[in-house]
């Protein structure tokens, strides 16, 4: 057998150490471990820091397969890997998604290529259309991206390279993206700007094809009205997964959030919509298997129903929520339409880290029914005439959404 070097040696130790001990018992001695690491899948959450509320950290991105990453070492409670992305940047990546190997060297140094920028031309799509920006680099590196508004513009960060790119091929195909270009922003941090014509996003993907990182940019519908959109409807919870539990009348939310889900159904297809549910029965569906479904599905938008509930009785009133800035006036229109419901406003919350408004594929929206733990919401969700008017609410809201984007 072939003598390895220190590095190697002290790496391969590490592996048998990961492979020994699946709850990572001995890594206390290999915090501070620089090793290489990829991500298992193509839904690997990275993180800002470890978070300390039931959702978790503060996500920064969802990687692509096959990342590249710099392992710096694990956390105190031995589930997350530390990463460095950039001289003064960290974040953490659960240990589960990370592949560790012992023989290749984090690529330091790494220069980006040559890009093209366009779109899909008449006929190519049948379903949605996409402008792309493909961006070629020697290696599938990590990055995160942001929604900007005002004007309204997609920012990539590429982590770990630096420009070489002399040359940006732009084709006339493209119809969403207005202008893109480039600068180096710190050490190891290499930003891509994505100008888009239109004031409201509809959503963007990014991904690797081999090395080549690509930025696809859905174009917005072909026409501002209901008829011929494609809308995702989420009945939260379902199968074991109850929810929440009335306090008075002992229904669960699932139950609920099913019967409003219906009723959403039934309104949108008379306007001419076609409707994708994540569930059509009382079935416990996962959090993964639900956005693998929707990006198989690529809805023009999703609203996923829920129904609040406090360890604070007091607590009542109606909600929206949203992750990316650019997906806001969705949840805005909507939750002025449920004000008109007669139940109290708890907000229009932002940035909220709830697995529906992670993805960036399509605007979406999380709507927070009335609090089950409160008496006086509770009477009005139990109200067969409130839930109508609960998914008449949510209808109208994404009809005014859809008009204003014009």
């Amino acid at each position: 057998m072939k003598a390895c070097n220190v590095q190697s040696c002290r790496l391969l130790m590490v592996l048998l150490c990961l492979s020994a001990s699946p709850v990572l018992a001995q890594l206390p001695s290999i915090r501070d471990t620089v090793l290489t690491g990829y991500t298992r899948t193509a839904l690997t959450p990275m993180y800002y820091g470890l978070g300390t509320d039931r959702l978790g950290g503060a996500r920064m991105e969802t990687l692509d397969s096959n990342v590249v990453l710099n392992v710096t070492g694990i956390d105190s409670t031995q589930k997350f890997w530390r990463v460095r992305l950039a001289p003064s940047l960290t974040a953490f990546v659960p240990v589960e998604q990370v592949r560790v190997d012992t023989l290749q060297p984090y690529p330091v140094g790494s220069l980006t290529g040559n890009w093209t920028v366009y779109g899909d031309t008449a006929g190519q799509a049948l379903g949605p259309s996409f402008d792309y920006v493909a961006v070629r680099l020697p290696a599938r590196l990590p990055y995160r991206s942001q929604q900007q508004v005002n004007p309204s513009r997609l920012v990539v960060d590429v982590f770990g390279a630096t420009p070489n790119t002399n040359w940006i091929t732009q084709l006339r195909s493209v119809q969403a993206i207005r202008n893109v270009w480039f600068e180096q922003i710190a050490d190891e941090t290499f930003r891509i700007y994505i100008d888009l014509v239109h004031e409201q996003s509809w959503g963007y993907s990014i991904y690797y094809q081999r090395n080549t990182l690509v930025i696809r940019v859905r174009r917005p519908p072909k026409t501002y009205r209901l008829r011929g959109l494609t809308i995702a409807v989420d009945a939260g919870h379902g199968g074991s997964n109850t929810g929440a539990k009335g306090n008075q009348s002992g229904r669960f939310e699932k139950e609920l959030t099913f019967d409003v889900a219906q009723r959403l159904r039934a309104l949108l297809e008379r306007a001419g919509v076609r409707v994708v549910m994540t569930r059509t029965n009382d079935t416990l569906l996962g959090p993964t298997a639900r956005i693998i479904a929707m990006r198989q599905a690529l809805p023009d938008m999703l609203v996923s129903i829920h129904f609040n509930s406090s360890g604070n009785a007091a607590i009542r009133g109606v909600s929206t929520y949203y992750k990316h800035i650019g997906y806001r006036p969705l949840s805005q229109t909507v939750l002025q339409e449920l004000l008109k419901t007669g139940a109290t406003e708890f907000g229009n919350v932002g940035h909220f880290n709830f697995f529906f408004n992670v993805p960036t594929d399509y605007p979406n929206v999380l709507v927070e029914g009335p609090f089950l733990s409160n008496s006086a919401d509770e009477a009005l969700i139990t109200n067969e005439r409130f839930r109508q008017n609960m998914a008449k609410a949510i209808w109208k809201g994404i009809r005014k959404f859809v008009k204003k984007a014009r």
